[in-house]
């Protein structure tokens, strides 16, 4: 498929989405979020990727929803835009595999949401995160659904009322960000947390991070009923017999995917 606004990059296991509308700050508008689903999606499908990283081009990493665009709609296209903001969202954390933003630069309102849906994130320490909506009449609610799973009421609240920009530092002291790296180490850690992850059974990654989500909303005792089930039909996939043996063996293991 061809992209306007993406740009598609395989690596082996590791498959790169990055956002290329710089000269928008990589604002999500539309046609930029219908890209990023069906890139996502061409990911989710192809058996030998074990992990994605979404990155974004420019100085700014994603400045939120295309306000231009948000400004000449209707009610309507309103509604379908941000139909399809929570649909991108939920592609993120439905896929198999595990999504890693790597953030290089400003991420806010929106693009600030990307960051804390992802599975892991990687921050330049010089990137910064705000949810400014407030700021100008349209109060973040949407981020606020991830915002608040990521890093607590109290702190996700302060950013939807204040706007206030928060460091890359603070962001991994609050967990918003897996960790902050020099600027110029950004895609070599980024990639080496994928390479990590890519080293593991793609089946046995896909079932926990299937798993993570499930039981992420449920009371304690029904996440360990779930999860208990989740364990038991991991003991008996192949990979796992193989994982187990290699082991116990001493010796590296040869995944099959199952």
């Amino acid at each position: 498929m061809e992209y306007r606004h993406l740009l598609v990059r395989r690596d082996g296991a590791v498959g790169t989405l990055t956002l290329n509308r710089g000269e928008r700050r990589n604002a999500l508008s539309l046609e930029l979020m219908r890209e990023l689903i069906a890139g996502l999606e061409e990911f989710g499908r192809e058996e030998d990727l074990k992990a994605v990283i979404l990155g974004a081009a420019g100085t700014a990493y994603c400045s939120g929803h295309d306000l231009r665009e948000l400004h000449e709609a209707d009610a309507e296209q309103h509604r379908e835009t941000f139909a399809t903001c929570t649909r991108l969202m939920e592609t993120i954390q439905q896929i198999p595999q595990p999504v890693i933003a790597q953030v290089q630069g400003i991420a806010t309102a929106a693009g600030c949401q990307l960051v804390a849906t992802c599975d892991l994130a990687i921050a330049s320490q010089e990137a910064g995160f705000a949810t400014p909506g407030v700021r100008i009449g349209l109060f973040c609610s949407t981020p606020m659904v991830a915002l608040t799973r990521s890093i607590g009421r109290k702190r996700a609240m302060e950013m939807l009322l204040t706007g206030r920009l928060v460091s890359a530092d603070e962001a991994a002291d609050w967990g918003l960000v897996n960790r902050a790296v020099p600027a110029g180490a950004l895609e070599t850690e980024t990639r080496a947390l994928a390479g990590r992850i890519a080293e593991a059974s793609r089946y046995i990654v896909r079932t926990g991070k299937r798993a993570f989500y499930a039981q992420i909303e449920l009371d304690q005792h029904r996440a360990y009923e779930y999860t208990s089930d989740v364990m038991t039909q991991n003991a008996q996939a192949p990979d796992a017999h193989e994982g187990i043996g290699a082991f116990l063996g001493k010796r590296e293991p040869c995944w099959t995917g199952r």
